[in-house]
């Protein structure tokens, strides 16, 4: 199955360990970054789950993940999530794990697969106080970033709702047709780019 290819500049990609920042300002002597972007921890736990929580429980009345899911996943792939902090202040975050068949199916909802070549995109959620900012959008082109970092991932998958579909479509993800997965009611597109091509992410995403 074809997927809509793109291309990751020259810039080196992020590859952070849980709880190593790369900070988009100066570190000054005992105060926090301004802004800063790392991998999640279980510390991070709570907090993520409270933004996913606002964020989805009134639009949809679910969460993508709940709480011992998040945990779940930071322990087994902490290096497959990214959280943005600000003032040590998490306002935006994605969670992922890897896959290892073509399509999603339900059960690619909860299971990590150590030998998948792709990165299942969870959830991205932003703090209710930040939306409307751009913030998902840089934070989405960071984590491809971050993914180009890890040879073993080549492509990332992920399944939203029919009126996000044009959001990730700026980013090179291609619309493969209806998800398998359901949750309750709610069904999903599923859509899927690969990490190696010739088309400048920058330029068609206008971060």
């Amino acid at each position: 199955m074809s997927t809509l290819s793109i291309y990751l500049p020259k810039p080196e990609a992020l590859c952070l360990s849980p709880g190593v920042s790369e900070s988009s300002s100066c570190h000054r002597r005992h105060t926090l970054p301004a802004s800063e972007f790392r991998c999640l921890t279980l510390d991070d736990a709570t907090s993520v789950f409270e933004i996913e929580r606002e964020a989805f429980i009134s639009v949809s009345g679910a969460c993508p993940l709940h709480l011992d899911e998040i945990r779940h996943f930071l322990t087994l792939c902490p290096e497959l999530s990214l959280g943005w902090f600000q003032e040590g202040r998490l306002v935006a975050f994605i969670i992922g794990s890897l896959w290892d068949k073509e399509r999603l199916t339900q059960e690619s909802l909860t299971l990590h697969r150590p030998g998948g070549r792709t990165a299942h995109l969870h959830v991205l959620a932003v703090h209710g106080t930040c939306r409307q900012q751009g913030k998902g959008s840089v934070l989405l082109w960071r984590y491809l970033h971050h993914l180009g970092g890890q040879p073993a991932v080549r492509r990332v998958v992920l399944m939203c709702e029919d009126d996000l579909v044009p959001f990730y479509e700026k980013f090179g993800f291609e619309n493969v047709g209806p998800c398998a997965v359901t949750v309750g009611p709610l069904t999903f597109v599923e859509l899927q780019c690969s990490l190696q091509g010739h088309t400048s992410l920058r330029r068609n995403s206008g971060c």
